[in-house]
């Protein structure tokens, strides 16, 4: 039996909705999410949320595990260097193959302009998601459907990682000029000094997550 579209818009809907709770740290790794009380609080049948669970399961931002439900993922050291790995191959060569004038840029200008609010509001958890805007909007740069999906998802994971964490400043705060920086050679048309930057900005940022995940308990005994 095939769903119907109005079933299936409601399941993209609210995969959607998940994710994003997920990024935002709503839902912290580890954490065991009912299937009674998801399903009642997000007003869908519990059949339709097991198919949510399913796609977020493959994406890797949940783990299911037999007689003990589902749980948010927690990412392992090896996810982490392969993601820093991916996103080094997509977002530098987006940044060095894209035109100053793009219409993305209004999403780069954002983003940077929202971390720099946030900075100065003393609010790390909102620098974070606007660093995560600020990548997204260079991914746009690339004019790629497939790619901006993909990465979205790749961004998902590596929050989750995050969120073991739990020191946004920590992890966001150094970036912030950063991002300004890169916007502002890259809209001077110094693309690939730009792309250079963020290769090295990513590079810092894969090393001070490693570090700290070395610290952390959670990857210690795993």
């Amino acid at each position: 039996m095939t769903s119907s579209p109005d079933t299936k818009n409601l399941a993209e809907r609210v995969t959607d909705e998940i994710r994003q709770r997920i990024v935002q740290g709503d839902f912290l790794p580890g954490q065991r999410l009912s299937e009674a009380a998801l399903a009642e609080s997000l007003q869908i049948s519990r059949n339709t949320l097991r198919e949510i669970f399913r796609v977020l399961t493959k994406e890797g931002l949940l783990k299911h595990e037999p007689n003990r439900g589902v749980s948010v993922a927690v990412p392992g050291i090896a996810d982490i260097v392969d993601i820093y790995r991916v996103r080094r191959l997509i977002e530098c060569q987006a940044l060095a193959q894209a035109y100053p004038s793009h219409p993305a840029v209004r999403h780069l200008r954002a983003a940077v302009e929202m971390g720099l609010r946030c900075r100065a509001q003393g609010d790390w958890q909102g620098v974070g998601t606007a660093n995560m805007d600020f990548h997204m909007a260079i991914v746009e740069l690339a004019d790629s459907e497939r790619l901006k999906t993909m990465f979205s998802h790749l961004l998902a994971e590596q929050r989750l990682a995050f969120g073991i964490l739990q020191d946004a400043e920590f992890l966001h705060g150094p970036y912030v000029d950063m991002n300004l920086r890169i916007l502002q050679l890259f809209e001077a048309g110094k693309l690939a000094e730009s792309a250079a930057l963020l290769n090295d900005y990513l590079s810092q940022s894969e090393r001070i997550v490693l570090s700290a995940c070395a610290r952390h308990p959670m990857f210690n005994s795993r």
